[in-house]
C-alpha cells in the first residue's frame, strides 16, 4: 500500500516568490531538502543568493532570480529562466507580500488617536494602493506566468499565503487585511477555474509569527512582550506564536499530488487555535 503522505519532491521544480523573506526561505530550504528543483525568487538578491548558496552547499538544487512580482514582463523572462534551467514549474509557491506604514493607522480605535498620528483618515492613497498590488497583482502575475507550465502539463499546484487578517481584520491594517481576504478569494476562483486541468489551488493563512517587519511591534527593547503582543497572545490558545518551521507540514501536504488530490480552493489557518477562540 502507498502511503498517503511523502516529504519526496524529486524532480519536481518548485518557484517560491518572495524567497528572500524569513517564511519563504525556509520553504525553499526545505523543499530542496526534499528532492526539488527550486527557483528562489525575490527583489532582495542577496538574500536569494545565499540562500541558494546555502543548499547548494548541501548538494541540493536551488537557483536565485531577481525578480519583482509586479512586473509581468521581468516575471516573464524569469520564466523562461527557469524552465531553461530547470525545466517547467510544478509547484509556485506565492510568498511574496507585506504591508507598508502609509497604510497604518497609529491608533487601533479613532477615539484613542493622539496628536501627529496617523489616523484612518490620513492613510495615504499610495501606500494602500501599494499593499493591494503587492499582495493581490503580486499573486495574480505570478500565476499567470508559472501556471501556464502547470495548464500545458494538466497538473500541477498553486499554494498562496494568506493570512489570518483574510478572516478576522486587524486593528490598524486595513489595506493588508483586504488585500489578504483578496488573496483568499482569489485563491477559491482559482480553484474553480483551473478545476478540469487538474491544477489544484490553496493557500495557508499563518497566525502570529515573528519576523523582522515586526519584531518592533510585539516587543520591547528589552525583549518584554508589547502590550499589541500580549492581547495577541491572550486570543491565541496556544498561549505562543507561531514558528515558521510550523507552516511547513501543511505546506508539504497541500503540495503533495497524493496526499492532497481532492484538496483545492481551501485555505488553511495555522495559528495555534486564534481563529477558533472567541475570547471567552
Amino acid at each position: 500500500m502507498d502511503l498517503p503522505l511523502h516529504v519526496d519532491f524529486s524532480g519536481k521544480v518548485v518557484a517560491i516568490t518572495g524567497a528572500g523573506g524569513v517564511l519563504c526561505s525556509h520553504m525553499a530550504q526545505a523543499f530542496a531538502q526534499a528532492g526539488a528543483k527550486v527557483a528562489a525568487l525575490d527583489r532582495n538578491v542577496q538574500a536569494v543568493e545565499q540562500l541558494a548558496q546555502a543548499c547548494q552547499a548541501q548538494g541540493q538544487i536551488c537557483r536565485a532570480y531577481p525578480a519583482d512580482v509586479l512586473d509581468k514582463k521581468a516575471l516573464e523572462s524569469v520564466h523562461r529562466q527557469v524552465r531553461e534551467e530547470l525545466g517547467p514549474c510544478d509547484i509556485l509557491i506565492n510568498g511574496a507580500g507585506g504591508n507598508n506604514p502609509r497604510a497604518t493607522t497609529s491608533n487601533e480605535y479613532h477615539h484613542e488617536a493622539a496628536p501627529g498620528g496617523k489616523s484612518f483618515f490620513d492613510l495615504e492613497p499610495e501606500g494602500v494602493d501599494l499593499v493591494f498590488r503587492l499582495n493581490f497583482q503580486g499573486t495574480l502575475l505570478p500565476t499567470q506566468v508559472f501556471a501556464s507550465d502547470m495548464a500545458e502539463k494538466k497538473s500541477g499546484c498553486v499554494l498562496n499565503i494568506s493570512s489570518m487578517n483574510a478572516f478576522v481584520p486587524l486593528t490598524k491594517i486595513p489595506a493588508y487585511s483586504g488585500a489578504k481576504a483578496a488573496v483568499s478569494n482569489f485563491t477559491q476562483w482559482l480553484a474553480a477555474h483551473f478545476a478540469g486541468t487538474g491544477i489544484r489551488c490553496n493557500a495557508i493563512a499563518p497566525g502570529f509569527l515573528v519576523s523582522n517587519q515586526n519584531q518592533d511591534l510585539l516587543f520591547q527593547p528589552d525583549g518584554s512582550p508589547t502590550p499589541r503582543a500580549r492581547k495577541i497572545l491572550a486570543g491565541t490558545p496556544m498561549g505562543r506564536f507561531v514558528e515558521s518551521r510550523e507552516l511547513l507540514g501543511a505546506v508539504f501536504f497541500l503540495c503533495d499530488e497524493q496526499a492532497a488530490s481532492a484538496i483545492t480552493g481551501v485555505v488553511l489557518p495555522i495559528d495555534g487555535g486564534y481563529s477558533a477562540y472567541s475570547g471567552v
